[in-house]
């Protein structure tokens, strides 16, 4: 079995979210699983593809949008990352050092055109195409209803939501753009008035899936505006919770760490890395360290942060640490609020790879009061690590984390996205601390939870499977 997935991420190629972990991990574990996986995806303008050599494997022109275009097919020319890769190089579209921009209905589209015209020309074609997000959302339509690929209509379709929020709007002026189709059938374009990628993947793909099973429920009651149609099209939908690549994240190995453990030597690996932080940033050692890695934007709750941390720090029996960036206004207000607790709060506005991994095996709480949270990587990586996980239950977040006041609980989880909720889940996990018998407990019943992908590919493979007619 062939498996071609199309993505606009891949990690470490390059990464703006969650989908690159997914996509640079479920077809590395489905090669372990004795089937042949492969992606495509742009080729920008980063240091990956700087760094690295690649070799053409396919050449072509296309008219698009009144614009000749010359384009290339490449492939990596090492297998380093466990599956082979191509990309999609259309130098005057794809080739920048971003991967989204506001011009990104035409460099997607063509994107999308692109690799299926490519597909055409292979001796052995895919025996499933896996299309990720709304970047590549017109696939199942064009490979269904246009003329110029009907060839590839029996090619079994799987399109995954990895957040429905960005659905890829675009205008009908621009259907033209679409290679020729029966017009009778806009209407699977169509949504709210608009061509909606999105919209046209679920109604098009063979099979729809979700990060998690509870993020499918979630969507047919809140899912920017595609609620009815997920709630129509249920019967070929399924949740599938996504996992980590555990030789990326690994205590035992990884190299950013400062010193490394494993369960049987968590508590001192971990004493090392949380030293380290507290030196770094001017925090008690001897206080319970609660941390937040990820984008300073409401999806995340990172609004009501500001009046948290004030909240939760007014009692001095913890400390805060932040990796972050994103709303201004709330990065203003989160530097601010250095100058008040001194020795209790810090912040790094950015993003940093290395201390992110630090966070992870140093830290002792994780927050992630999410307003929206399809799967959730954090908190995986945090159980992978001995970080206890602080979760609204939402989507994957209600799916991986368990509270402590239930059978076989090892985290905190609270309800709603409130100043209120968030800190009282924080003063829980102080109370928690002060019980080390506990405490330490839990630390070693969480690194023994396999959120590997090995469970996650298997389950992609049965759906292939069920399709491979």
């Amino acid at each position: 079995m062939k498996i071609l997935h199309i993505s606009a991420e891949c990690y470490p190629v390059a990464k703006v979210g969650g989908l690159a972990d997914v996509v640079g991990a479920l077809p590395k574990y489905q090669n372990s699983s004795k089937i042949v996986a492969q992606v495509v995806m742009p080729f920008y303008n980063n240091n990956f593809t700087k760094n690295n050599e690649f070799s053409s494997v396919f050449d072509a022109e296309m008219l698009f949008d009144d614009v000749i275009y010359t384009y290339k097919i490449l492939k990596l020319k090492n297998n380093k990352l466990g599956f082979e890769l191509f990309f999609v190089d259309i130098p005057k579209l794809l080739f920048t050092d971003y991967v989204y921009s506001n011009d990104d209905t035409n460099r997607f589209l063509a994107f999308q055109i692109a690799t299926l015209n490519w597909v055409l020309t292979l001796k052995q074609k895919p025996t499933i195409v896996h299309c990720h997000d709304h970047h590549t959302g017109l696939v199942p339509f064009m490979m269904s209803q246009s003329y110029v690929y009907h060839k590839l209509s029996m090619i079994p379709t799987v399109f995954t939501i990895h957040n429905a929020q960005y659905q890829g709007w675009f205008s009908h002026d621009k259907v033209g753009l679409v290679p020729a189709f029966n017009f009778n059938n806009v209407g699977l374009l169509d949504w709210g008035g608009s061509i909606n990628p999105l919209a046209a993947a679920i109604k098009c793909a063979w099979r729809v899936t979700t990060v998690s099973p509870s993020y499918m429920e979630e969507l047919k009651i809140s899912a920017n505006g595609l609620e009815s149609l997920l709630s129509h099209e249920s019967a070929k939908c399924i949740g599938i919770l996504n996992g980590i690549d555990w030789e990326v994240w690994n205590p035992e190995t990884d190299a950013y760490l400062i010193k490394n453990y494993k369960k049987t030597t968590v508590q001192s690996g971990r004493k090392e890395n949380k030293k380290w932080l507290c030196n770094q940033f001017n925090l008690d050692i001897e206080k319970p360290l609660f941390a937040f890695i990820g984008r300073l934007v409401g999806e995340k709750g990172a609004d009501l942060f500001p009046d948290v941390f004030k909240k939760s720090l007014q009692k001095t029996t913890k400390t805060i640490l932040l990796l972050g960036s994103g709303m201004q206004s709330v990065e203003y207000q989160l530097n601010e609020l250095k100058k008040d607790y001194i020795g209790s709060y810090n912040a790094f506005i950015g993003y940093d790879e290395k201390l992110s991994h630090i966070i992870y095996a140093g830290a002792d709480f994780l927050l992630m009061p999410s307003r929206v949270e399809p799967c959730g990587l954090n908190q995986l990586y945090a159980l992978r690590y001995g970080t206890i996980p602080i979760v609204r239950s939402i989507g994957g977040l209600k799916d991986t984390v368990i509270d402590i006041s239930k059978e076989n609980g090892f985290g905190i989880c609270h309800n709603e996205v409130t100043v209120e909720e968030i800190t009282n889940a924080v003063d829980r996990g102080v109370e928690l601390y002060k019980d080390q018998t506990k405490f330490k407990q839990l630390r070693k019943q969480m690194m023994e939870i396999d959120h590997s992908w090995n469970a996650s590919a298997t389950s992609y493979i049965k759906l292939y499977r069920t399709l491979n007619l």
